[in-house]
């Protein structure tokens, strides 16, 4: 990509905006826009631009990121960008919103521009390590696509337009399962009287290792209300009773937009 293509990045929230600050520190101009404006302040002071609104952020874009929380946010996005982006344009969508949303984005489009789906698996710390696991559907990807993908993490192509979306439905929810499970699993330990060192160790040594390690992460955000979302978003695709369950197990919590899901552990 030339330094001289423009990116505009759109949601800038706990994922957002470490994403857009690696595209920044690589060199890309950005335009940014978020709907709490101060969300921009870090990024306006190292570079980008703040743009008035959605449409102004898009309107002379060759590629557009956008991270946003759900299918609703998205859609409503989508209506103030898609009459300003320019044939041409690259729209990167990176938000968990199911191969549905993807879509019905896609057949909104005009002529001329394409949309990526590129949901990503990692939290806070890996996206500002540039270490995200980035699950691309619509492949081959288009040049300036990868281009823009790779500081931000190692890119898989999923295959076709949705694939990537709908591959991050699976994977997600299989995290948050095991993330409830381990938490379960420390409530049984401590109902039976077990040092709480000794059943976390143990499990970690078991197929259950990656959801320990997510369950005491620190440095790490993924509000429980999210993940309430994806499970929502699963659900409506298949029979996933013991997701549906856990769903409810979320729902039930006290603070679903601020508690990350690590505190279910304290259950």
């Amino acid at each position: 990509m030339k330094s001289t293509e423009k990116i505009a990045f759109l949601g800038l929230g706990s994922m957002g905006a470490p994403m857009a600050a690696r595209l920044l520190d690589a060199g890309h101009p950005l335009t940014v826009w978020n709907r709490t404006e101060r969300k921009a302040a870090s990024l306006v002071a190292a570079g980008a631009r703040l743009a008035a609104g959605p449409a102004d952020a898009v309107r002379n874009a060759d590629v557009v990121v956008t991270m946003l929380s759900d299918p609703a946010a998205a859609q409503t996005v989508a209506g103030a960008i898609i009459p300003a982006l320019r044939p041409g344009t690259h729209w990167i969508d990176t938000s968990t919103v199911g191969p549905d949303t993807i879509h019905a984005l896609a057949a909104r489009l005009p002529v001329g521009v394409t949309l990526t789906d590129a949901p990503v698996m990692g939290s806070v710390d890996r996206a500002a390590a540039g270490e995200l696991w980035i699950l691309a559907g619509g492949c081959p990807l288009p040049e300036p696509v990868r281009t823009v993908l790779r500081p931000l993490g190692e890119i898989t192509e999923c295959g076709a337009p949705g694939a990537g979306a709908a591959l991050k439905l699976v994977l997600i929810n299989a995290a948050i399962g095991g993330v409830t499970l381990v938490s379960e699993a420390l409530a049984l330990g401590r109902a039976l009287g077990l040092p709480a060192e000794l059943v976390r160790t143990q499990l970690a040594k078991g197929p259950l290792a990656g959801a320990v390690a997510r369950a005491f992460a620190e440095g790490s955000h993924f509000p429980v209300s999210l993940a309430a979302k994806d499970i929502a978003l699963a659900t409506a695709h298949a029979s996933l009773p013991v997701l549906e369950a856990v769903g409810s197990v979320l729902a039930a919590r006290p603070r679903p937009d601020t508690e990350d899901i690590s505190t279910l552990r304290h259950r």
